[in-house]
């Protein structure tokens, strides 16, 4: 039984958890051979014979015309069954990896799927065909290493099928590639909570608070440091925002902190300062 890890094994956990973000996160394009070689483990470890047939899509929608072309009178909850997710199942793939590398615990039957997951993307498996899909071309995200793209879709694969998100919320496509589709009335129309946050931040909260009765808390005499505002979100309760006008003469709003009091506290809570911190403001503003 181990009660306690090493020092060398401890350090070992960031190893791994770098190792496996890469694979999951990994654009390169599958090696066929390789990928095949590991479904064909994966199967064994099961005490299954291997597909007589392995077929390659590049992407999701691919997989499901070859799918749709194999068994068309098929239900749709066939194909969404049985798939195993490959690179995408980095997270619990670390682990055993991790388990039998480090403590040396026999977890060989897991070994198939987590070649799969170095080898392939997306595999959908039957008794005796198989479709193994590629890794997207694309992935993109944010600063918090969240799905994130303001004009093109966060995750892209080869056949063309495309995901779009905003700050880790997926999203229509029309929001993110037509934005002048999206209006206010549609934004806070939104009955799921982070929807309609991605959309008034899609469309920028100055156009939405301009559509609502916000109520003003407090507003310096520079439009630089701006207005603070409150307003009453739908399911959101009472949020506070900072109206400003930057440098460029654009108008910006931006929510701030609930407790600040004032337009300039609200400024300092921005750059991440106290207000004694920022005291009366930037001496110069680029």
């Amino acid at each position: 039984m181990i009660k306690e890890l090493t020092p060398a094994q401890q350090a070992a956990m960031s190893v791994y958890r770098d190792k496996w973000i890469d694979i999951g996160l990994s654009t390169e394009t599958i090696d066929r051979d390789k990928a095949t070689a590991a479904l064909a483990m994966t199967y064994r470890a099961a005490d299954l014979n291997p597909p007589s047939e392995v077929l390659f899509a590049a992407g999701p929608r691919e997989a499901v015309a070859i799918f749709r072309g194999l068994f068309p009178n098929a239900p749709w909850e066939d194909f969404i069954n049985n798939i195993i997710y490959g690179n995408h199942e980095a997270d619990w793939a670390s682990y055993v990896d991790y388990f039998q590398g480090e403590l040396s615990l026999d977890l060989s039957k897991g070994n198939g799927l987590i070649e799969l997951a170095k080898t392939s993307g997306w595999v959908w498996i039957g008794a005796d065909k198989a479709i193994i899909i590629d890794r997207p071309s694309h992935i993109r995200m944010d600063e918090n290493n969240v799905l994130h793209a303001e004009d093109r879709p966060s995750i892209l694969y080869r056949d063309g099928f495309a995901v779009y998100s905003w700050h880790g919320q997926r999203v229509p496509r029309d929001w993110i590639m037509n934005k002048e589709s999206l209006t206010p009335e549609m934004a806070l129309g939104q009955e799921n909570t982070e929807m309609r946050r991605a959309a008034c931040e899609i469309l920028g909260w100055n156009k939405i608070l301009d559509q609502l009765n916000y109520r003003l808390i407090e507003e310096d005499e520079d439009p630089m440091i701006g207005r603070l505002v409150e307003v009453d979100l739908p399911d959101a309760g009472a949020e506070r925002f900072l109206m400003v006008r930057c440098g460029t003469g654009r108008d910006f709003a931006i929510p701030v902190d609930p407790l600040c009091n004032t337009a300039l506290a609200a400024q300092a809570w921005s750059y991440g300062l106290s207000s004694e911190e920022f005291g009366d403001g930037p001496d110069i503003r680029t």
